[in-house]
């Protein structure tokens, strides 16, 4: 397997496309409407009860600004919304790198677009196994799998796009957004992909720690055989 060795990127790089999928919308009513304040050309991609959040929050420009991520992949969520984000155009959209024109005839071809900044946070885990009585199928339903997957990648791909886990460091990216023309350093997308990793990191921790204090027998008590 041969790995890409990145030599040249941009040290600031404007934002034109932001994927938002959260379950802490903390924030939210006022980090939109800055980025579409800075940028009034600036694209949003979303899902369920996120997509639902911001088109409210935008009233009627959000025919201009925001789009499901389902209209832009061409696929459907699945049911109870198992698959939403786990799409090659997404994934080409978050690590595709700026210089390399493989990468670039890629998203060409494929009819995508370079994704700036992914806002995403979490299903709650820690919450749900903090629950009384709760159960491995409960436990089970809420691990994340495209949320991390996200997380991973923009976090990965930090020489051009910022991975936003805090809901914290809203005024902070809007502060940078403001001093740069709509364009975010790479300083604070290192700075963001540090948090991202701790952030995954932690969220697995968690799942792992509980589902080595349960039992095989614990888990077939869900279910009916």
């Amino acid at each position: 397997m041969s790995i890409n060795i990145v030599e040249k990127i941009d040290g600031l790089v404007k934002v034109r496309h932001v994927l938002v999928s959260v379950s802490d919308k903390r924030g939210l009513d006022t980090f939109i409407p800055e980025l579409v304040g800075l940028n009034p050309e600036i694209k949003l991609f979303s899902t369920g009860g996120t997509f639902n959040a911001i088109h409210e929050i935008l009233g009627e420009s959000a025919a201009q600004h925001l789009t499901q991520v389902s209209d832009f992949t061409g696929q459907p969520e699945t049911q109870g919304g198992l698959v939403k984000t786990l799409d090659f155009k997404i994934y080409l959209g978050l690590l595709t790198e700026t210089y390399n024109d493989a990468h670039q005839a890629d998203l060409k071809r494929t009819n995508s677009v370079p994704i700036d900044m992914v806002v995403v946070n979490l299903y709650p885990f820690k919450e749900t196994i903090s629950q009384p009585d709760v159960t491995v199928e409960n436990a089970r339903g809420n691990i994340d799998i495209g949320g991390p997957c996200m997380i991973r990648a923009s976090a990965k791909n930090f020489i051009r796009v910022a991975s936003v886990v805090d809901p914290t460091d809203y005024e902070k990216i809007i502060t940078e957004l403001k001093q740069h023309n709509g364009a975010i350093s790479l300083d604070l997308r290192f700075h963001l992909a540090q948090k991202a990793f701790e952030h995954t990191a932690i969220y697995d921790r968690t799942i792992a720690d509980f589902l080595m204090s349960k039992s095989s027998e614990d888990a077939k008590s869900c279910y009916n055989f």
